[in-house]
């Protein structure tokens, strides 16, 4: 396969499941604790600089060679006061919590890791150290990654069974998915539901992965970005501004999962927390609201979506399987599947909106002699090859369907005619995609458009065959 584009454009698109939240809710909710003070860059901690990224003080750069006594105590306080005051408010508000915890973080929180224990919060894996990962190697991701386990194991008790790295690679999902232990991965921001990741097609035979997309934007790091939040009123009237959308949505059959990412050393302020206080009181005044683990969450989805493999994947196909596959999608006319192969297919054509498209393109691009070609293809209607027998398969089918394969004489005199004063004036066959129509309503077409002049009857036929390819593609492909 040549020039395939691996990004996901498509998604759900307009067919959006019904998740089917446990107890009919029309939203699920989710807090993340990210719990990274002590694992963020020090020279402490081997580090080349000091960190620089989510504390209050805005714009900080990295001091190479020297400890930053400022940031290490803004992040001291995370862990010190912040942590200890999420804790007591969601352990006092009944709600359940996935944590983030970077692995060296946790190992210098004995006291914090058994209290999220206790509280019965998922312990998650946000990677080995706070690193990011865009300069690294695969290889030394890997190893990162395998140690990060390694010892959040040690520290916690178990391994993790959901990963967050957070500055992540062009290859992280890939490294996790392969790793194959993650119920769950949350290094992706692109959708409101989780959806199952799968690596066929590209070189690397890995099981499919459950992802449970992220948020960065119903989010306290918001109050550490320029143009973020600037106080705890506008953090708290974005939370309900989203959970009231999500809310009315799911109202309407359309329900979705909000994520709410939360930092010991930011929203643990007090003028902040005061913000996620209302909040979380203003979601527990609702009922139908499904207050869950990310644990949880990949549990419910994989009883009630488990993973199903596309029968057909367009995009995946080598060329002579998609030419054979779809090469009569445009009648006898195989060099349009030829030239779609070539375009630059990803996911989005997996459909049969999507691989219509494509295929449309090369039609439309083609010269006019190209396109007459396409329209002379194309039988007549109810003709000499109907009646011989001789249709290709979806023709047959599409005839039979609008009861063309059992005209009366009459019916059958009255088509031989409009057909032969049809090809006599415009120099190719009546074209119509007759799925869902009835042979009265084909007649009345015939006789309106054998009035059109040449060249609104050319576009008009061009424009019915791109319709009989859609149809087509939608009996043997998701809509």
């Amino acid at each position: 396969m040549t020039n395939r584009y691996v990004r996901d454009m498509r998604g759900y698109g307009r067919n959006r499941p019904d998740p089917k939240w446990p107890g009919g809710a029309r939203i699920a909710v989710q807090f993340v604790v990210n719990y990274e003070e002590g694992g963020e860059n020090s020279i402490l901690h081997g580090d080349a600089a000091s960190e620089a990224f989510l504390s209050e003080i805005v714009g900080a750069q990295p001091w190479p060679g020297m400890r930053h006594w400022n940031m290490e105590s803004i992040y001291e306080y995370g862990a010190r006061v912040g942590f200890w005051r999420l804790h007591h408010m969601f352990t006092g508000a009944g709600l359940p919590v996935t944590v983030y915890g970077v692995a060296a973080a946790l190992a210098r929180a004995p006291d914090q890791v058994a209290a999220m224990k206790e509280a019965n919060w998922e312990i998650a894996s946000h990677g080995l150290k706070w690193i990011d990962y865009r300069d690294y190697s695969e290889e030394d991701e890997r190893r990162d990654l395998d140690e990060a386990i390694r010892l959040h194991a040690e520290v916690v008790g178990e391994r993790p069974r959901g990963l967050y790295v957070g500055r992540t690679s062009a290859w992280s999902l890939r490294i996790a998915a392969a790793e194959g232990g993650f119920d769950w991965i949350s290094d992706t921001y692109d959708d409101e539901l989780p959806y199952w990741l799968d690596h066929d097609g590209h070189g690397n035979p890995i099981a499919p992965q459950l992802v449970i997309p992220y948020t960065l934007d119903a989010n306290d790091m918001r109050f550490a970005t320029p143009q973020g939040f600037n106080s705890g009123d506008q953090f708290f009237a974005y939370l309900k501004d989203s959970f009231d959308t999500l809310y009315r949505e799911g109202g309407e059959g359309r329900a979705g999962m909000m994520n709410v990412g939360l930092h010991c050393r930011l929203v643990g302020r007090p003028g902040r927390a005061a913000a996620l206080q209302r909040f979380i009181d203003y979601v527990k005044s609702h009922d139908q609201v499904w207050v869950a683990r990310r644990t949880d969450i990949a549990a419910h989805w994989r009883t009630t979506f488990p993973y199903e493999a596309p029968a057909l994947r367009p995009s995946r196909m080598a060329k002579d399987e998609f030419v054979t596959r779809f090469g009569g999608i445009f009648e006898h006319s195989p060099w349009i599947a030829e030239r779609a192969y070539e375009l630059e297919l990803g996911p989005a054509h997996d459909s049969a909106g999507g691989l219509y498209n494509a295929l449309a393109r090369m039609f439309r691009s083609a010269g006019e002699d190209e396109r007459l070609g396409v329209l002379t293809a194309h039988p007549d209607l109810a003709g000499k090859l109907a009646q011989a027998k001789r249709l290709t398969t979806e023709s047959t089918a599409e005839q039979a369907s609008a009861g063309l394969d059992a005209l009366t004489d009459a019916e059958r005199q009255t088509f031989t005619e409009l057909n032969a004063a049809y090809v006599a004036k415009f120099g190719f066959p009546f074209i119509i995609a007759v799925k869902g129509r009835t042979k009265d309503e084909i007649v009345a077409a015939f006789q309106t458009r054998i009035n059109n002049d040449r060249g609104t009857e050319f576009a008009t036929a061009c424009e019915q065959v791109e319709r009989i390819a859609l149809l087509r593609l939608k009996d043997i492909l998701p809509a």
